[in-house]
């Protein structure tokens, strides 16, 4: 085969065929998942897949993959590559989770099986699925409190699970007999397998069709057709250099404060670098840090967003490149640290991170902070089954991304670590748990405000009914460096656990904690923040606000409060609302005079009125830049220096106040 004027040395008929078929063959491999798993996990598609060649590159992602997981399965198969070299046969098949080798965390457990045609080794299928507990000191391997990844569960170095097409029971039955689901693992590991088989039978159908020299050989130019594309599209950007910085809540071994995730991002020609190197250099006392697979996954995703039009595998990595300078630090953790919680830890502010910076770019993809992936783990005995079997009641949240450019953000849906995770139905949850859901709604005002709103987030609340030897955990974050917005809007509301509201026993949890003793008969709620504002809330049309108004998804008082519009009832029951527009201009221009001096007013005496109640968490967040522990009200001091900060460089310095300079802000759409 001779290459044409671009290189390719196949025809544009059968490249084209050969790439949307590789496509196909992964999704195919997800929907062998989906209709075999044995986990409830799993099942609302917690997995990826993907064909890689035998270097280990990516061939081919499908179009239904975990964001999170699509930047590390090249670095799985290398590993692989790496332990057996010439040891690798037809018919074997090997599981690793090891997250010092590009993995994620723990649970996320790599099947891989070598695709051969006949005795030619032509690459690899994988197919990665969330364990639903990998064992470790608590149900469902989420350990806020481990020291190592000891205390995380099992670290499962690449081992073949399948010799030459004879499955290894013993090494499987290993495995899983290390978990509290032993039956639900031993299904999804086979799931996994078979649909890692699947793609060996088809692309071996494709050998068949087009003979394996063209396969060989498609293997590569899918790959350099995404760099060509990629390039192509990044040199007609202009070259530059642009800065930005997000937070985790805190590392509770150096009290509180905020703690820094800073990324530089250069372009220069057709190429784009990121720098994440000046982030906090040490690995912090929770497992909210990141080995480098997981925030190389994290720069892949942010990035691909803004080309949703090119498809990604390995070209796409050549065009993309990162330093996350020495190890040890929160973006470049090493062993032992634990690493569980890097998809609610650095994972979402890395990708935000990079969504901000791309705004600057391509200010019509512009889309403020959305909110962040959290999981609430319930977990002990069933006391409803014979045997009072183990259970695990594995639950994540829809929520509000964040405000475009000239449209409000989408309410209620997956979170950018995986838009494609399902939302769990209650009726299977009450099936498998003792854990009844008694309310699940969208919550008022939790959209940042801004010319373009937030999407809204929901507030869930659960009841134990027969539980026994039951404890809670929660993975989460952004209580504390909320939400933001850009441009000038503001953000959306903090995260947090209660368990009992509104009674004696009431108990603030906050956003990160393990192994919390709960019994039958608590009630747990708990929220996912909305989306952040993106351009000045001021600015927003004032009938817009009304229409939000009656849809419920603003109430009268944070009307008046965030937007400046005076909103009065006519007739509730007829969703009947009118502007006062006279009382709206005054209050506009008395929000524009005083709002910039609202945030460098003392931070105690406002802490001091969230106590008292005449302030709320949307007030102190959005008028004033006070973070408070939002159970006890006391005032963190340092946190509320650097959220104001963040507010300031993000928010502030958009609005156009008298007597203060106005960034320039990219051209806003009306929304």
């Amino acid at each position: 085969m001779s290459a044409n004027k671009d290189g390719y040395t196949l025809d544009p008929v059968t490249f084209e065929v050969l790439k949307n078929a590789y496509v196909n063959i992964v999704d195919q491999m997800a929907e062998q998942i989906f209709r075999t798993c044995y986990s409830f996990v799993i099942w609302s598609r917690d997995f990826s897949s993907a064909i890689c060649d035998t270097e280990g590159n990516t061939v081919m992602q499908g179009s239904g993959d975990i964001a999170a997981h699509v930047g590390t399965l090249h670095y799985t198969a290398q590993a692989v590559i790496n332990k057996f070299g010439d040891d690798i046969h037809p018919g074997d098949t090997f599981v690793v989770n090891d997250v010092y080798q590009g993995g994620t965390h723990f649970n996320d457990t790599r099947i891989v099986r070598p695709i051969f045609y006949h005795d030619i080794h032509l690459g690899f299928a994988q197919a990665n699925g969330h364990w639903a507990d990998v064992g470790g000191a608590v149900p469902g391997s989420f350990n806020v409190n481990a020291l190592d990844h000891m205390a995380e569960g099992l670290r499962i170095t690449p081992v073949r699970v399948f010799s030459k097409g004879v499955y290894l029971s013993d090494v499987a039955e290993l495995i899983a007999n290390n978990t509290r689901a032993p039956d639900d693992i031993i299904g999804d590991l086979q799931a996994q397998a078979e649909a890692c088989n699947l793609a060996e039978r088809e692309i071996c159908r494709l050998c068949d069709k087009y003979g394996v020299d063209v396969i060989q050989t498609s293997f590569a130019e899918v790959q350099d057709y995404v760099e060509t594309l990629t390039r192509r599209k990044i040199e007609q950007l202009p070259d530059g250099v642009w800065e930005t910085e997000d937070y985790i809540d805190v590392d509770p071994a150096l009290g509180e404060g905020l703690i820094p995730i800073r990324m530089k991002m250069t372009i220069d020609g057709d190429s784009v670098h990121y720098d994440l190197s000046d982030s906090h250099p040490n690995t912090i006392s929770t497992f909210l840090n990141c080995c480098y697979g997981g925030a190389f996954a994290a720069i892949v995703a942010g990035t691909k967003m803004q080309s949703p039009e090119i498809p990604l595998n390995s070209g796409f990595y050549r065009v993309v490149t990162v330093e996350l300078g020495p190890k040890g630090s929160v973006v470049n953790a090493d062993w032992p640290t634990p690493v569980a919680g890097f998809c609610s830890g650095p994972f979402e502010k890395i990708m935000n991170s990079v969504f901000e910076l791309w705004a600057e770019i391509l200010p019509e993809r512009a889309m403020a902070c959305t909110f962040n992936l959290e999981y609430l783990l319930i977990g002990g005995r069933d006391g409803r089954k014979e045997g009072r079997p183990y259970f695990m009641w594995y639950d994540w949240m829809v929520g509000g991304w964040g405000a475009r450019n000239g449209r409000d953000g989408w309410a209620a849906s997956g979170p950018v670590f995986g838009v494609q995770l399902g939302t769990q139905p209650f009726e299977g949850q009450e099936r498998l748990a003792p854990v009844v859901t008694t309310e699940h709604e969208l919550i008022v005002d939790s959209g940042g405000p801004g010319a373009s709103r937030g999407g809204m987030g929901v507030e869930k609340g659960v009841t134990l009914t027969k539980a026994e030897r039951t404890v809670v955990s929660y993975c989460c974050d952004r209580e504390r460096s909320v939400t933001w917005g850009l441009w000038g809007g503001l953000p959306s509301i903090p995260h947090g656990v209660w368990v009992n509201p509104g009674t004696q026993g009431e108990r603030y949890l906050g956003s990160l904690f393990s192994g919390v003793p709960v019994e039958s008969g608590d009630v747990l709620t708990r929220p996912s923040a909305g989306g952040g504002g993106l351009g000045d809330p001021l600015e927003r049309d004032i009938q817009m606000v009304c229409d939000d108004v009656r849809e419920g998804y603003v109430s009268i008082a944070r009307a008046e409060t965030d937007y400046g519009v005076i909103v009065r009832e006519v007739d509730a029951d007829m969703a009947e609302y009118e502007v006062d527009q006279a009382a709206t201009d005054v209050k506009r221009s008395y929000i524009r005079e005083n709002r910039h001096a609202w945030l460098d007013e003392d931070g105690e005496l406002i802490a001091a009125k969230y106590r008292s109640k005449e302030l709320d968490k949307f007030d102190l967040v959005r008028q004033y830049g006070v973070i408070v522990d939002w159970g006890s009200g006391e005032l963190l001091p340092k946190t509320t220096a650097q959220f104001r900060a963040m507010l300031k460089r993000r928010t502030a310095a958009h609005w156009q106040t008298p007597g203060h300079a106005k960034n320039e802000t990219p051209t806003l759409r009306v929304a």
